[in-house]
């Protein structure tokens, strides 16, 4: 067994709701085995198993905790991850000398306690203990907890995939993708890889005034597994912090793709680029909705009509499904006020879709018009406008980094406001 605690007990038991920034990054392909002593525990380690960032692990559960482990290591191989659950038991350090006995060396091991557990932390890690839980556990619990194991001791640089679909062709999903990853580079100063996945019709070259000889396509079907060099040759320079992967925008074939069709071009930036930014035909299909469950946020943009309406809803609740561990889909409302049109305001789409949108997008012909003939962000032609500072906002709250920002400024005058009221 080996050791390298990520956080302490009292640290675990902080709320375990996700967010834009509790990131987690999968987990790569390992074999974890659990040894449950509740149904309860077995129940949330199996549905933890069902989410999308441990696709690649193979994960085992059984019942019978510590003693069904050591005896089954007697005469097998460990695994990866061993995950362990304890209700309290006193003997639980002679159980963990007894398992590292029969342990392989570079296993790792996770432990579900209770809060009646009196083992004091340090003699855990003493004996190898890896990460501790306080119990009960959820889901996103034991996901957190077998992932962090690699992401952080490895230091592997995960890339952050945001995925942009728009709920009906023509909401403009794709002109609020272009300009929110331009916000992300140039203003949260993330660098930052834009991928036009419409193949046929993308407009992500024309927006940002490009015209690169490769793209997506040349990643797409070429037959070896792309890796990092060659990935760098096909992107863009758009900005010192932000490339494009454009699509060809031509037809002189047929783009059918296999559900499985982009994977390893994500795989491959995700570990070289921290943001992602997927700009997702409106079109569905298996590669599609592959994309959308994989990614790590989502945002659909509406128009404020009766369909985008009922697709929003339909979009939402098949993803709220996929991924019962992530934080739903956001959305937005765009091209609201468009002169003469009737509109389903935004309170009629917060109530059908229980939750408020993010941002509603004015409409505006003159200066999207303007952006989309000259190749720019609406940004670089009015920065001061509402328009822009909408579009910063929702980077800061799909990357998250505006929260965190907000989140450390309360916690500084934390202190001082407790020494007021005591005072």
């Amino acid at each position: 067994m080996t050791s390298a605690p990520s956080q302490s007990p009292q640290e675990l038991s902080d709320d375990t709701q996700p967010s834009a920034n509790d990131y987690i990054a999968a987990a790569p392909r390992i074999s974890v085995q659990a040894f449950c002593e509740t149904a309860e525990t077995a129940a949330a380690v199996r549905s933890a198993g069902q989410d999308r960032r441990m696709a690649k692990a193979h994960l085992t559960v059984k019942l019978g905790g510590m003693a069904a482990a050591i005896a089954a290591y007697h005469n097998a191989p460990t695994p990866n991850v061993i995950v362990l659950e304890s209700e309290g038991s006193s003997d639980i350090l002679t159980g963990l000398d007894e398992l590292a006995s029969v342990c392989d060396p570079g296993t790792r091991v996770i432990v579900i306690g209770c809060e009646q557990d009196e083992v004091p932390y340090r003699d855990l890690v003493r004996r190898g203990v890896n990460d501790y839980v306080v119990g009960p556990v959820s889901p996103i619990d034991v996901v957190r907890s077998i992932c962090s194991l690699f992401s952080a001791q490895e230091a592997i640089t995960v890339g952050r995939v945001i995925a942009v679909v728009g709920a009906k062709g023509g909401a403009g999903a794709s002109t609020v993708a272009h300009n929110v990853a331009w916000a992300i580079a140039r203003d949260l100063k993330l660098d930052s890889v834009v991928i036009d996945l419409d193949l046929a019709f993308g407009t992500a070259g024309l927006d940002y005034n490009q015209d690169p000889m490769q793209g997506i396509a040349n990643a797409v079907f070429q037959p070896d597994r792309p890796d990092s060099a060659f990935i760098d040759r096909l992107l863009a320079k758009c900005t010192d912090h932000l490339s494009l992967l454009a699509a060809p925008a031509t037809l002189d074939r047929v783009y059918d793709l296999g559900i499985n069709a982009f994977d390893a071009i994500f795989d491959t930036l995700r570990m070289t680029t921290p943001c992602i930014v997927l700009d997702i035909p409106h079109q569905w299909s298996g590669w599609t909705k592959r994309a959308l469950e994989g990614a790590d946020d989502i945002l659909i943009v509406a128009e404020p009509d009766l369909a985008n309406l009922r697709n929003t809803k339909n979009i939402l609740s098949v993803l709220k499904a996929a991924r019962p561990n992530d934080r739903a889909p956001l959305y937005c409302l765009n091209q609201v006020g468009m002169p003469k049109r009737p509109e389903i305001d935004k309170g009629g789409f917060a109530k059908t879709m229980e939750s408020q949108p993010i941002a509603c997008i004015p409409f505006d012909s003159r200066l999207f018009g303007t952006a989309a003939n000259n190749g720019q962000m609406i940004a670089e032609i009015a920065a001061s406008h509402r328009t822009s500072r909408m579009f910063l906002d929702i980077a800061h709250q799909l990357t998250g980094l505006g929260e965190s920002r907000k989140k450390k400024r309360r916690s500084l005058l934390a202190p001082l406001l407790g020494k007021l009221k005591t005072g």
